[in-house]
């Protein structure tokens, strides 16, 4: 297997459109782990990611009859613009579905590109089913974004450049995961030529599908996937590339959202480059590493797959980055409603620099806040200001890892209610398109009551929503009829911490 792919990586044709991009020193990021840090910029291709090069590939192989009919992908951003960057190249028409929740900059990319484009499903999967029909239909040859040869070939070529640009001992080669098809290429080519260098796979915690593969032994099929690393937002893996990587993959590392965010600060800090959050896996991998191993003085890099990152989501980014470095913490705090109380627990913080302070009086004998506090000793810091301000009296709950206080609870302090029956709490994943609220509201009719809604975008493909609805005990089990019907990812939050304290019933526990 290794013989005939590296034979195919070797020959593959990609220089005709791809950069052989620079590896370089990651100077900052080395200095604070204490190894040197490779980033393999692949952000500065032409269509800024690495997904040109297996496109290309594939394409430059096919038949002049397999030309005249014309190509067709499915992709919701970078596969899409190698396909249509390589497709306009080569003199070939090209069709690309795409979900009508992509955001208008891409699909403003690819038609520019000179590809046609067909909208169609929310989702990957659906877009992609439509694009098979229509392959099968018209005959076009279709181009699949990770599982296919010629394509983890073409990304295989990067594997080649790091080794030819690395002469020294590299201890392991750190690799963005969504279907495989890159991790693949770079293992099939290092294992070839370089078996002692680690492959390590980085996914993130809300799409960890070659992660769960390897560990089960078998491709497995999540029921859903997170959509911040847009690009990664895989169900399951290629069925070729996890052939190659159950034998030549070393490991698969998973990170959370707030490491992503960190990692992609750490890149512009030390290359002035602000990639996508799938660009930014591998360094957050990188660190994962080094904090869970204490490996020092190694030679470790990056992928830097991509920088295709709409301009809105770099509020989110910035506002989770300091967290995923461990340099805030986010703490729910009762204070007694009594003059000199806030003063009191200001003290108690210390000289920390606070980053967000939110009050509301809540009754006549507490008052509940919610704080961001800046940490410079991180993990252990965080955990010493927990057990002090509970020795000091104050009931604390660190919220630093909830999705819900750090995604809505933050913007919305103060929502407490007198006397309101049977509400529960859900979070959703609304599709970023007209439409997507009216049919929720339009399903649940005049059943139940909303009694809070709060919704924020990211510039992603979904919308976060949280919704508060009144739901009678009697007509729960009608209630989740309609949330399994809806279709919208969801998840119920009525037991969080965070929404008892700070948008409840204020009258709750009380006599």
């Amino acid at each position: 297997m290794l013989e005939r792919y590296l034979k195919m990586i070797s020959e593959s044709c990609v220089y005709d459109i791809a950069l052989e991009t620079p590896l370089v020193s990651a100077d900052r990021l080395s200095s604070r782990l204490g190894n040197t840090v490779w980033m393999k910029r692949e952000d500065l291709q032409p269509v800024h990611s690495f997904k040109l090069r297996g496109a290309y590939n594939k394409l430059a192989s096919l038949s002049a009859e397999d030309c005249r009919k014309g190509v067709i992908a499915a992709s919701a951003g970078n596969h899409a613009q190698g396909v249509a960057l390589a497709a306009r190249n080569l003199g070939i028409k090209a069709l690309i579905v795409m979900p009508v929740t992509t955001p208008s900059i891409k699909v403003a990319s690819v038609k520019q590109l000179g590809a046609r484009i067909k909208l169609s499903g929310d989702t990957y999967d659906e877009a992609y089913s439509v694009a098979a029909g229509i392959a099968e239909t018209r005959g076009m040859a279709f181009v699949h974004p990770y599982d296919d040869p010629l394509v983890i070939a073409g990304q295989g070529t990067i594997a080649l450049e790091i080794l030819r640009a690395h002469q020294g001992d590299l201890h392991a080669i750190f690799v963005p995961v969504g279907g495989g098809g890159l991790i693949a290429g770079i293992a099939a080519c290092v294992k070839a030529l370089k078996p002692a260098v680690k492959v390590i796979g980085v996914e993130p915690d809300e799409a960890s599908c070659m992660y769960e593969a390897l560990k089960r032994g078998r491709r497995v099929k999540l029921k859903q996937v997170g959509i911040f690393a847009d690009g990664v937002a895989v169900r399951q893996v290629g069925k070729e590339p996890f052939r190659i990587a159950r034998h030549y993959v070393d490991e698969v590392i998973v990170v959370n959202t707030d490491e992503i965010c960190a990692a992609i600060k750490d890149i512009f800090d030390d290359c002035r480059s602000v990639v996508e959050p799938a660009g930014a896996l591998a360094i957050a991998g990188i660190k994962q590493y080094v904090g869970r191993t204490g490996i020092s003085g190694a030679e470790l890099a990056a992928i830097n797959s991509g920088a295709n990152i709409n301009f809105d989501r770099l509020r989110h980014v910035s506002e989770r980055a300091e967290i995923g470095e461990h340099r805030e913490v986010l703490l729910a705090v009762s204070i007694p409603e009594e003059p000199g109380s806030f003063r009191r627990f200001c003290r108690a913080l210390g000289k920390r620099g606070i980053t967000e302070f939110n009050y509301r009086y809540a009754d006549m004998q507490q008052a509940h806040v919610f704080a961001g506090v800046q940490l410079e000793g991180g993990k252990q810091e965080r955990d010493l200001l927990v057990n002090k301000l509970r020795d000091a009296g104050y009931p604390v709950e660190d919220l630093t890892n909830s999705e819900i206080a750090k995604l809505h609870i933050r913007y919305m302090v103060g929502g407490r209610v007198a006397g309101l029956t049977d509400e529960v709490l859900y979070r959703f994943q609304f599709p970023e398109r007209p439409g997507a609220l009216l049919t929720f509201l339009t399903s649940m009719g005049k059943r139940w009551n909303i009694s809070l809604f709060h919704y924020r975008n990211h510039g992603a493909e979904y919308g976060r929503v949280l919704v508060g609805i009144q739901v009678p005990r009697n007509s729960r089990k009608e209630f989740r009829g309609f949330l399994n019907d809806l279709g919208y990812l969801y998840w119920e939050e009525t037991g969080s911490k965070a929404y008892h304290l700070f948008l409840g019933d204020a009258t709750a526990g009380q006599g």
